[in-house]
């Protein structure tokens, strides 16, 4: 198997394009600093995970900038601190300033002269809109949490896209499933039958997890990377065998 046998590459966007995990510590701040003794970096990310899957397994339909919402206010309680309703809000719309990665644009420009591009993820289309001003690449097809009305790991965001890509021509042996998150895409990915490529963000952090949840098992996947850049690097070998 290799990168250049699949037409289209379907992308996680949060934590695999866009450095989830610092736009949150720095968007969380104004809440952190409130706690005493602080929490770790770790223990933020850890309980930002937490509550944010249980909200999207509980209000599965709610878009994504008035999920973090929520998260907000579970974290205040959580810690003890107090934080108002407008702070919450201003969270939840905070999603437009997370970054991209350092290499995801250059990454992405490249990959589009070989494959189709596409995006499966957990937010809305408005919030996707203006990280997809940071992303600089026109993708193929965006298909969100918003448009599906459940949050992965849930195998019905999966099965939606892969109908989806039918109108497009594409097959499920077309697609590689290219994401940071094994219990919220190698997990389900697996399971439905997709080949997927792991990039591998906190190879080099510690600390568990960060901001996804544990998956019960590590699921399987085809190819694994510790960045996008690493990724491009081997697609280019293979075009120069």
């Amino acid at each position: 198997m290799k990168l250049t046998d699949f037409k289209v590459l379907t992308f996680d966007c949060y934590g695999t394009l866009i450095d989830w995990e610092t736009g949150m510590l720095e968007a969380l701040a104004l809440l952190v600093k409130r706690v005493q003794p602080p929490p770790s970096n770790d223990q933020v990310l850890a309980a930002h995970g937490r509550h944010e899957h249980f909200q999207e397994l509980w209000t599965p339909t709610r878009r994504y900038s008035d999920l973090l919402a929520t998260v907000w206010k579970r974290l205040a309680e959580e810690w003890g601190v107090p934080a108002s309703w407008e702070e919450a809000l201003a969270y939840g719309q905070s999603i437009g300033s997370w970054p991209a990665f350092a290499d995801t644009v250059e990454a992405l420009a490249y990959l589009k002269r070989h494959h189709r591009l596409v995006v499966l993820s957990n937010v809305d289309n408005a919030s996707f809109a203006k990280s997809n001003a940071r992303l600089q690449v026109a993708f193929d097809a965006i298909y969100t949490a918003e448009d599906i009305g459940s949050y992965k790991p849930a195998p019905r965001n999966f099965e939606y896209m892969l109908e989806k890509l039918k109108t497009l021509g594409l097959e499920k042996k077309d697609v590689l499933h290219t994401a940071q998150s094994l219990f919220h895409d190698h997990g389900p990915a697996k399971a439905i039958g997709l080949s997927s490529c792991w990039i591998d963000r906190r190879h080099d952090r510690g600390g568990g997890f960060g901001a996804t949840v544990r998956p019960d098992a590590v699921p399987a996947y085809d190819f694994r990377f510790t960045s996008l850049a690493e990724m491009v690097k081997a697609h280019r070998k293979e075009l120069e065998k």
